[in-house]
């Protein structure tokens, strides 16, 4: 008995530092794995997010600092906390669209409170793994969403591209070859990289007039500090910020986890969506508290991340770092590198992210799937909004599953030697989409002693089918006939116990309204 207990412990014991080994090894894959890549995507990474965070700081109303310190804050801690190792999180166009007018009416201390609920919202969304509603979102919706992402990325650079000298076009052509063909003759240092160190070099030794990454907005000099919000915490503010809040929180995780699907079939790897909620929700708490703004997972950046050899977590933790360190102790050479450098980068990543495939395959999918894939990008592309693309997407999708499950339904029957009874034999689901062809099957003035609905290959899924088989069976006891109702499975059989009223008094008179 002694030795069996001692065996036990041993057993467990030895489980538990088989566990503890493989959580190790694990961890110092995500992070020890690839140092050399990711440590150069992370620098390729922290570049291209400058003129980004400050265009998103821009188009949110606030100080470039804010953009900037918010990307340093998200891409640091959604290293650690997140859910997809590679994945670059920073400051979004998505959730500084959602704040414009909240900075305009209340100004940049509710923006930084609607950060921290906003995050504490993402990570009640985690616990509750929300994340698994990404098995909702079709391989259509995903393509439209990776299509409109590609477009509003390029269109994103044309403000570059218009109105300057043929100088800058001549240097996007030049970046855009380093990008394309070095890789042809090394991998060692990730190609991108290379292009903004030779356009940088060559426009400085020639002098060229050209916009830089200093034209874009003023750089911090000082390290983030932080700082409570200051505002009244009342009632009345929580009514403020709170739609603000849910909006910034839905759109952000909703983008965060498509990036994240993505990622996952770039690399062949899987993560853990739910896990990502919570570190997102994590990195917008505290961002919230060092004067940072929301934001969310950036597809554009995680691909340039991916294609520049990062894999880990730390080349999402470098792209932070570098960024942090760069702004504030090298913000004089950041200063100078011509946005053309970046524009090549970020047609690169348009021309990388779009799915050209799915042109040809208009032609041999399905007319639903093409329409689904069509509205999501025309949704994104008018409205700018992510979020709303999706949902019309995913609207979309449903309805046209609907239709064609609907479709495969049918009812079929059987008269009986003597004329008086006859069996029903129902094939398929009933759901509210099929109630209408279950309902119009039967005959209901044909004189019959006996009806048998036989259920056996069907199956009732809402209430919709089940008030359809409530009225079908009440229609004939109304005519007089007796209904023997056969082949339930249990699912159906238990929806129709706990819903249907057909044996209840007075059930005619209440199913019609009377």
């Amino acid at each position: 008995m002694y030795r069996l207990s001692l065996a036990s412990v041993g057993t467990v014991n030895i489980a538990e530092i088989i566990l503890k080994i493989d959580w190790i090894s694990h961890l110092q894959q995500e992070w020890f794995g690839n140092i050399r890549a990711d440590i150069l995507s992370g620098l390729v990474v922290a570049l291209a997010l400058i003129p980004e965070a400050i265009a998103f700081s821009i188009i949110a109303g606030v100080d470039p600092k804010v953009g900037l310190y918010a990307s340093f804050s998200i891409a640091v801690i959604v290293a650690i906390t997140g859910g997809r190792p590679g994945m670059i999180s920073a400051a979004t166009a998505a959730t500084a669209v959602l704040m414009v007018t909240l900075v305009k009416q209340h100004g940049l201390e509710y923006l930084l409170a609607a950060t921290v609920v906003a995050g504490l919202l993402q990570i009640a969304a985690g616990y509750l793994r929300l994340g698994y509603l990404m098995r909702f979102v079709s391989n259509s919706v995903m393509t439209g969403f990776v299509n409109a992402l590609a477009i509003l990325i390029f269109v994103a650079q044309l403000p570059e591209l218009i109105n300057v000298t043929h100088l800058t076009y001549v240097m996007v052509a030049a970046g855009l070859t380093i990008i394309y063909v070095l890789p042809r003759i090394t991998k060692a240092v990730p190609s991108p990289l290379i292009c903004i160190i030779v356009l940088t070099t060559v426009s400085l030794l020639f002098e060229m007039d050209l916009r830089t990454v200093g034209d874009m907005g003023e750089l911090p000099s000082t390290l983030p500090i932080f700082l409570i919000p200051d505002i009244p915490l009342t009632w009345e503010t929580l009514q403020i910020i709170l739609p603000y809040s849910a909006a910034v929180a839905a759109v952000g995780l909703l983008e965060s986890l498509m990036t994240a699907s993505i990622i996952d079939d770039l690399t062949d790897t899987k993560s853990d969506k739910n896990r990502e909620c919570i570190g997102q929700g994590i990195a917008n708490t505290a961002t919230g508290f060092i004067g940072g703004m929301a934001g969310c997972a950036m597809i554009g950046q995680s691909i340039i991340n991916i294609k520049s050899g990062g894999r880990g977590r730390l080349s999402t933790f470098c792209a932070g770092l570098f960024l942090l360190l760069m702004i504030v102790f090298l913000g004089d050479w950041v200063k100078i590198i011509p946005m053309a450098a970046l524009v090549a980068i970020m047609i690169m990543v348009s021309i990388g992210t779009f799915s050209w495939s799915s042109i040809t395959n208009m032609k041999y999918h399905p007319t639903s799937s093409t329409i689904v894939m069509l509205a999501t990008v025309i949704v994104v592309i008018t409205t700018h909004n992510l979020a709303i693309g999706v949902l019309v997407g995913v609207l979309f999708s449903g309805i046209f599953f609907a239709w064609k499950i609907a479709r495969v339904f049918k009812v079929t029957s059987e008269l009986c030697d003597n004329k008086t009874c006859r069996t029903y034999s129902v094939e398929g689901q009933l759901f509210f989409a099929s109630t209408n062809d279950f309902s119009a099957s039967f005959d209901f003035k044909e004189a019959l002693e006996k009806v048998v609905l036989d259920i056996s290959n069907a199956h009732i899924w809402d209430l919709s089918g089940v008030a359809a088989l409530d009225m079908v069976i009440l229609k004939f006891r109304r005519e007089g006939a007796e209904v023997v109702l056969t082949g339930l499975n249990e699912a159906s059989e238990t929806m129709v116990g706990d819903f249907g009223i057909h044996d209840k008094p007075g059930a005619l008179e209440r199913l019609l309204g009377h």
